[in-house]
């Protein structure tokens, strides 16, 4: 909206440009328009009677004690992601690639999850539309976005919208401008000075860990999502530290001095996530146990995915799977538990799985679980930040 306005004559001071300053106020304006929509939010959700659907009732002793969930209204995620879209409608550039497709990923997850949540509403049981369609609808954003990253017809052909920019620090100091397909086939990972740059053959490895990384970090989240907060508060150290390896690419001096990739414009990406921070922390205002709205798959699906492609557009997936190690170790314990049961005669390695279930089943308190996994989420954030330097 700011650069709309300038390009209406109105006088926009040059303080509100700066990446930083929108950064700020994208926070603040998610954090506060959350907290003020909320109550009336949840409010027209009650009136609508709609409800959270139990996920673990076939499990007899987590069952009883979800019981009290039932009457806790859902798809709150509508809440955050309404908060997020007109943040980042007022403090984002629009010419920008990377605003284009962080929108169009929380719309596309988001409108999925939302189909999800009214049929499972509509049917009143725990799953909606089928895992097939889902997982297909995911699948084919994310070779929509591989398309444009590795395909320079379609990149270069869409008017209106720059193509992204990068600049690799080459030996001896200088900095090297790499091509849209260049700079997405350069993969960078933590701890390591080099990036690992893939061509001919490599592009199709590529492309499938693009799919790869936003497919499972989407259902990553949504399989974190089952005790109040935890999905939300673990989505805010992912994004934070995300939002400063996008803030940190997006000025030459210190990418350079860190021997990160520039990427101009990535700024872009550190506001979205900034007005993301400030609508997961308003959300978490209700959130928070004893919770007063859930998120839903509409939220979840949204969540996660808006944190895959961000990782993928600043070449950090390889980062992500440390910070988001909680959403890795969640997803796995379902694989694991899957597969033993399929394949040591119905045995189980977890009492209970998604882990987060396990923990419960063992005896411990909802917010015990909650907190000491937010605990592990930040040390995890914090060695993630620290490879940025230590390489």
């Amino acid at each position: 909206m700011l650069y709309w306005l300038e390009g209406l004559g109105v006088k926009v001071p040059s303080l509100f440009f700066y990446a930083s300053t929108r950064m700020i106020f994208a926070t603040i304006f998610g954090l506060g328009l959350t907290i003020i929509l909320g109550p009336v939010f949840i409010k027209k959700l009650y009136e609508l009677k709609i409800g959270h659907t139990v996920r673990v009732s076939d499990v007899a002793a987590l069952a009883g004690q979800y019981q009290k969930s039932k009457s806790v209204p859902s798809m709150g995620g509508i809440l955050f992601i309404t908060t997020v879209l007109v943040s980042g409608f007022i403090w984002m550039d629009f010419s920008s690639p990377f605003t284009v497709i962080l929108f169009l990923a929380m719309i596309w997850m988001g409108l999925i999850g939302f189909i999800d949540d009214l049929a499972k509403i509509k049917r009143g049981k725990s799953f909606g539309i089928s895992g097939r369609l889902k997982f297909s609808l995911q699948v084919l954003f994310s070779l929509l976005l591989s398309l444009y990253l590795f395909s320079p017809m379609v990149t270069d052909s869409i008017k209106g919208i720059r193509p992204p920019l990068a600049k690799e620090k080459m030996e001896g100091g200088t900095m090297k401008r790499l091509t849209t397909k260049e700079y997405a086939s350069h993969y960078y990972i933590p701890f390591c000075k080099k990036p690992i740059v893939v061509s001919g053959i490599g592009i199709i490895l590529a492309i499938l860990l693009t799919l790869f990384v936003i497919t499972g970090s989407t259902n990553a989240v949504n399989l974190t999502d089952g005790l109040d907060g935890l999905a939300a508060g673990l989505a805010l150290f992912v994004a934070f530290v995300l939002a400063i390896v996008a803030f940190l690419s997006n000025n030459m001096a210190i990418s350079s001095y860190l021997n990160i990739l520039y990427i101009e414009g990535s700024g872009e990406i550190a506001i979205f996530l900034c007005a993301l921070m400030g609508a997961l922390l308003g959300f978490l205002w209700f959130n928070g146990y004893p919770a007063e709205l859930f998120m839903g798959d509409t939220g979840s699906l949204a969540l996660g995915a808006i944190l895959g492609v961000s990782a993928v557009l600043l070449r950090r997936e390889f980062l992500y799977a440390i910070v988001g190690g909680v959403f890795v170790m969640e997803t796995l314990s379902v694989i694991l538990q899957v597969l033993s049961f399929k394949y040591r005669g119905g045995k189980r390695i977890f009492l209970c799985a998604p882990i987060h279930h396990h923990f419960q089943m063992k005896g411990w308190h909802e917010m015990k679980v909650v907190i000491r996994l937010w605990m592990i989420g930040l040390l995890l954030a914090l060695i993630g930040l620290a490879s940025l330097k230590v390489q």
